[in-house]
């Protein structure tokens, strides 16, 4: 195959990848944000305090792609459960709910994080606005359970 082939062929399938994941495309976006906002306050973080090392930086990096391998999985889930209330005529319309609740659990958690770095750093940070976003993560969680659920209750 030429390179040319290979080029349009993979712009054909991101195309439509992304068009089939448009919903999750802001909540990634924004979790990508975090998750650099987070590994450089840690790291700036783990520098002031001297404990700053190659092995605490690659932690770092490996554990945001096992977000983002997270996020694929709850993917995954969504297309497996549209799938089959499709083939069992429930015509559900589920459209990356779990993804979503994924993706914006994680990004909660990301800015929690930024937050306690800020600390940690000497950055005054506002309460109220660490206190917003752990309500925010819990009714995420919350939301996730009530989701289950109403699967659960529609299934009796």
């Amino acid at each position: 195959m030429n390179e040319h082939c290979a080029q349009g062929l993979t712009a054909a399938v991101l195309a439509a990848l992304g068009a089939y994941f448009h919903q999750l495309e802001f909540p990634v976006i924004l979790l990508i944000i975090a998750m650099v906002l987070d590994y450089a306050t840690g790291m700036a973080s783990a520098w002031m305090h001297g404990q700053l090392s190659s092995k605490t930086g690659i932690v770092g990096i490996l554990k945001k792609i096992m977000y983002m391998v997270g996020v694929a999985v709850a993917v995954l889930v969504d297309m497996i459960l549209r799938v089959a209330a499709d083939r069992a005529g429930l015509g559900i319309g589920m459209d990356n709910v779990f993804a979503l609740l994924v993706s914006i659990w994680l990004t909660l958690n990301e800015c929690i994080s930024i937050l306690e770095n800020l600390d940690e750093m000497g950055v005054p940070v506002p309460e109220f606005l660490l206190k917003i976003i752990q309500k925010l993560k819990r009714a995420t969680e919350e939301k996730g359970g009530q989701d289950e659920e109403k699967e659960n209750a529609e299934r009796e």
